[in-house]
């Protein structure tokens, strides 16, 4: 069987290494004679599972003590209203930087619970930019500060993180987490989805800071509430214990690799490659501000669109799939997480600067 070259923003590929070791284990994990998914979620070869694979996302993303690590169902959407019922503490408002989709999702689900001051927008660029922090309207009183650091749809990321002061920082960082180091004590909150950088889908990584735990708002389910999730070790109820062990491999994976380290040495030569060939085409455009462009999602435009039916047709000949971009912006969406192998992009790069020869 020949693997495809997968651009999904997600599901996204996960590598083989860790394909391969989930199907050799798949019927009997460790002599256990059971296979993870029928294991119980509280029996002794499960918990160490969990706890292992814990330790080594402490450990690949040098997460702080003061921080638990809760592993989440209902996806990274589920904490858009989980987020203000844990963090407003008394307070009546949040600060919400809007630079594309997921960011417009999450404002709108906070709207439900709290006064939302959008402290910025990127609707004037139509999300091609990233307004300077000089010009956002940042409330010292907020209970917190919510960003998207990397808007998948359209390609947007920023490249350093906001200084808020004293207000709680959070980020929804489901499409970028892992692809590289960041300072953890900078946030408040770090929430991620795992069907892009960390797994398969069905998984939610909420990162927080200890001392934001415990205060929720009057009807906060038990299921987004994060102290009674903290107590129980994400297993309040049965969690999704194979999502869990797969982004366990994954995380050993990524320490194989040399860590976060080693990850942005191979997600910056992947995305400047590709890049590089799009800005030195006359025929293909990437229509983000340079400053702000996306290691992980990379939208593309054909000079002519008419042709992105037969780009996608013939790129999918050569192994390479789900390159359409998104509905709502056209054109093409090369996206390139971290179990993107390099070869893939430069797979890519060559059928690019084939079909441009055809068709240019």
């Amino acid at each position: 069987m020949s693997r495809k070259y997968n651009f999904s923003a997600g599901p996204a590929m996960i590598p083989l290494e860790v394909l391969e070791q989930a199907r050799d284990e798949l019927v009997d994990w460790n002599d256990s004679g059971m296979s993870v998914m029928e294991m119980s979620h509280r029996g002794k070869d499960y918990l160490s599972i969990a706890a292992e694979a814990e330790a080594d996302l402490r450990d690949v993303m040098s997460i702080p003590d003061n921080y638990k690590v809760l592993f989440m169902q209902g996806g990274a959407s589920s904490q858009f209203s989980a987020i203000p019922m844990n963090l407003l503490r008394g307070k009546d408002s949040a600060d919400y930087i809007n630079t594309g989709a997921w960011s417009k999702k999450a404002i709108a689900e906070a709207a439900k619970f709290c006064d939302v001051n959008v402290v910025a927008t990127g609707e004037d660029s139509n999300f091609m930019s990233i307004p300077d922090q000089a010009s956002w309207d940042l409330n010292p009183e907020a209970a917190y500060v919510h960003y998207t650091p990397n808007e998948t749809i359209a390609g947007v990321e920023f490249h350093d993180i906001p200084d808020t002061g004293d207000v709680p920082l959070v980020a929804d960082m489901s499409s970028t987490i892992l692809s590289r180091p960041i300072d953890v004590s900078k946030f408040a909150l770090i929430y991620a989805g795992a069907q892009k950088n960390i797994g398969p889908a069905g998984l939610t990584i909420v990162i927080v800071r200890d001392d934001l735990i415990g205060d929720v708002i009057k009807g906060t389910p038990a299921m987004m509430d994060y102290a009674i999730q903290s107590k129980a070790d994400s297993m309040y109820n049965t969690p999704p214990t194979y999502s869990w062990y797969l982004a366990g491999l994954v995380f050993k994976w990524l320490k194989g690799k040399g860590g976060l380290d080693g990850m942005a040495e191979i997600n910056k030569r992947k995305s400047d490659k590709l890049y590089a060939a799009i800005d030195d085409s006359d025929f293909y455009k990437n229509p983000i501000a340079l400053n702000c462009r996306s290691w992980m999602n990379i939208p593309f435009t054909l000079g002519n669109s008419d042709l992105d039916g037969d780009f996608i047709a013939q790129a999918a000949e050569k192994g390479l799939v789900t390159l359409k971009g998104h509905r709502s912006v056209g054109g093409m969406r090369a996206s390139i997480y971290n179990a993107m192998p390099e070869e893939g992009v430069d797979a890519l790069i060559e059928f690019m600067a084939e079909f441009e020869k055809k068709y240019g």
